[in-house]
């Protein structure tokens, strides 16, 4: 029964805390196992973690008595501290880019009952003095339909707090509660605070806009793989260069993977092995050209995807995926400059196919 006797309801809520503990580890678990499968089914946002805590006992007390004692007592109004921690357990999804926050936020309002939403970035970025911990709490339960479910019994009443954070408010987070004494330092010390929680939030959007930046890079990207028509202004003067005549820009990431999509569609190019794979080309062949590559892939890829389909029938178990493949195709356009594209072994499987294509067959 609420009461105003604080020692009282703090001696109750530790009891149903301890009463509660196996509980609330198993409602974290589940919580956090569904936020995980909500928002990386979904699609769309890059998440670097989910995670989920069931909050400590005397961080809860800790936050009533910031939060709430001070006004329920001077208002003479009852109470029991349970009630008032709506984040006993807590789940934090960390994406990678602070313009995934809200898109977070709108896959988990689909999916399960919203009680209170706390955004902390409005908060931050509409005082023109203020910095700090940013990001988008929002208070959810179940939904009605999974809350009627048998497997969510044991835990279907329970509200938790969902954190969305990018990486860096993530890391700001943590930097910020190793700070002590906050309010009692210098005011330059805060000033420096400040200025650090600035770069961070600089170092936020950075990060947006060189995705962003990227991404319209990529789009940019010459298509190679189409063939070129002739210009008709050139088309009766050999002096004139034509645009097909005109030198290519060298291959870069950005080029390779228009190329590289067109013959392998179905085949998801990682941006970081790209880089890395691009660079061996170019140590290769010092100054590959987007249209080379191009035309070197036309002339061979299908000799190296029959040889593709002998290999695969001889080593079923063995990956010859659409980066070996480029690699023998390399390799074929020019055997002494791509000699190190392939292994031995590789390449002396390759080159036994080749001879056995070569020989003629016996009538």
């Amino acid at each position: 029964m609420p009461s105003l006797d604080f020692d009282l309801e703090e001696s109750h809520f530790r009891a149903f805390y301890a009463e509660q503990s196996a509980a609330l580890e198993t409602a974290c678990a589940a919580f956090t196992a569904m936020v995980a499968a909500v928002v990386t089914q979904s699609g769309g946002v890059e998440i670097a973690k989910v995670e989920g805590r069931v909050k400590d006992v005397d961080e809860c007390i800790r936050k009533f008595v910031r939060k709430y004692r001070p006004a329920l007592e001077e208002n003479n109004t009852p109470y029991e501290i349970q009630h008032y921690i709506t984040d006993l357990v807590g789940v934090r999804v960390v994406c990678l880019y602070e313009d995934e926050l809200e898109k977070i936020a709108a896959i988990v309002r689909g999916h399960f009952a919203v009680i209170d939403v706390t955004d902390k970035v409005t908060a931050v970025e509409s005082t023109e003095a203020s910095f700090g911990y940013k990001g988008l709490h929002l208070d959810l339960k179940l939904s009605h339909a999974e809350r009627t479910q048998p497997e969510h019994a044991a835990y279907a009443h329970l509200p938790f707090e969902l954190q969305v954070r990018t990486i860096i408010q993530d890391s700001w987070s943590v930097l910020d509660h190793r700070i002590k004494y906050k309010k009692s330092i210098p005011g330059e010390l805060k000033r420096r605070i400040n200025v650090l929680s600035a770069l961070f939030e600089l170092a936020d959007r950075e990060f947006r806009q060189i995705r962003d930046a990227t991404a319209a890079e990529l789009l940019q990207a010459p298509d190679e793989t189409a063939e070129p028509l002739p210009d008709p202004a050139t088309a009766d003067n050999p002096q004139v260069p034509s645009k097909a005549q005109v030198p290519s820009s060298e291959l870069n990431a950005f080029t390779f993977l228009k190329i590289a999509t067109h013959f392998f569609k179905d085949f998801e190019f990682e941006p970081s092995k790209v880089d890395g794979f691009v660079d061996d080309i170019q140590a290769w062949s010092r100054g590959m050209t987007r249209a080379r590559f191009n035309a070197l892939m036309r002339e061979t890829v299908g000799v190296v995807k029959r040889y593709k389909q002998h290999f695969e029938e001889q080593n079923p178990q063995a990956s010859f995926n659409p980066y070996t493949v480029i690699r023998h195709c390399l390799y074929l356009s020019n055997k002494t400059a791509f000699r190190p594209a392939l292994r031995n072994s590789a390449r002396e499987s390759f080159e036994a196919w080749l001879q056995e294509q070569a020989e003629p067959k016996p009538q």
